[in-house]
């Protein structure tokens, strides 16, 4: 049976890096007030959903893709992620006035084994906007970021527009005062929290947050060290979110994110027992017996076997 994709591997519970990059690398989640206030919406939202089987640990948006650094139960992380693309293609798209695919393939979640690992993942969201050469400082960035609630309140609220709600009074009188889909009338305010990484848990909250201010120093000062001249805030927010950049910084996706080999070999072998579970289990399946056990937290095909056939 061929597989399109890699399969996805998740764990009864886990740390994971997520990423995903918009169409052809397009500029959709270009930065700015009103976009940070809808994506905001539609994460805090996302989050809302999950009903505690995803917690958010840190976040960053950039003009043309998102990370997320999360901990999520079993196999929570892929309705979550569904939730979260689709709401963002559809609200962000007509915010930019963009009818066609939004994300320019499935994401990524790269299982994150270990502390070390963990803030170095942090490091990383942290670092957006300087290390690319865009800002000068992590705080400059002004797309949507965790850096204020890890510095500050870790909550923070934002609006989710409600669109059933709006759809729901169509031919309506009331329709005609907020007719727009970003109107006051259909805004509901929707809490955002993030939680500090695992292995914080013991440090309070200035310690915690002297940890963030560490990191940033560290970022800007290897970005001053290259002596750069940096785009601004202001040119990135200039750019049309239409634009498709010339060149795309593109790199293998590993498997996993670890401060050690072991580690790393430890969950090349998982995953290879993994896979030969399932394709074992998919083989039987295919054979008829769709009782065949497939591993924990996958996703067994949806069609049942003799409907394939008809099928092909």
């Amino acid at each position: 049976m061929g597989m399109g994709w890699p399969l996805r591997m998740f764990q009864e519970e886990g740390l994971y890096f997520v990423t995903s990059r918009c169409f052809q690398g397009r500029l959709l989640l270009r930065p700015g007030a009103e976009m940070n206030e809808v994506v905001g919406g539609v994460l805090a939202r996302a989050v809302q959903q999950s009903a505690g089987t995803v917690r958010l640990h840190a976040f960053t948006f950039a003009s043309n893709h998102f990370h997320l650094l999360v901990w999520a139960r079993g196999a929570a992380l892929a309705s979550f992620m569904q939730y979260l693309r689709s709401n963002l293609s559809k609200k962000v798209g007509r915010l930019v006035d963009w009818s066609g695919g939004f994300w320019e393939r499935r994401y990524s979640a790269e299982p994150v084994l270990d502390d070390t690992a963990l803030v170095g993942r942090l490091r990383y969201v942290l670092a957006h906007g300087v290390k690319e050469g865009l800002v000068e400082r992590s705080a400059e960035w002004p797309g949507l970021t965790c850096l204020p609630q890890l510095l500050g309140s870790a909550r923070r609220v934002f609006q989710w527009f409600n669109w059933t709600k709006r759809w729901s009074k169509r031919g309506s009188p009331e329709l005609a005062v907020g007719e727009g889909r970003f109107a006051e009338e259909w805004a509901e305010p929707v809490e955002l929290e993030v939680a500090p990484l695992p292995c914080w848990k013991g440090l309070g909250e200035e310690e915690r947050q002297r940890a963030v201010r560490a990191l940033v120093e560290e970022v800007e000062a290897e970005a001053r060290a290259r002596n750069k001249p940096v785009l601004g805030a202001r040119a990135v927010r200039a750019l049309h979110p239409h634009t498709r950049p010339e060149q795309l910084k593109r790199s293998p996706r590993p498997l996993g994110h670890a401060s050690t080999r072991q580690a790393l070999r430890q969950l090349r072998e998982q995953y290879r027992t993994f896979v030969a579970a399932f394709r074992e289990a998919a083989a039987r399946w295919g054979r008829g017996a769709v009782a065949a056990p497939f591993p924990p937290f996958s996703f067994p095909p949806r069609m049942v076997p003799g409907r394939v056939a008809r099928v092909l």
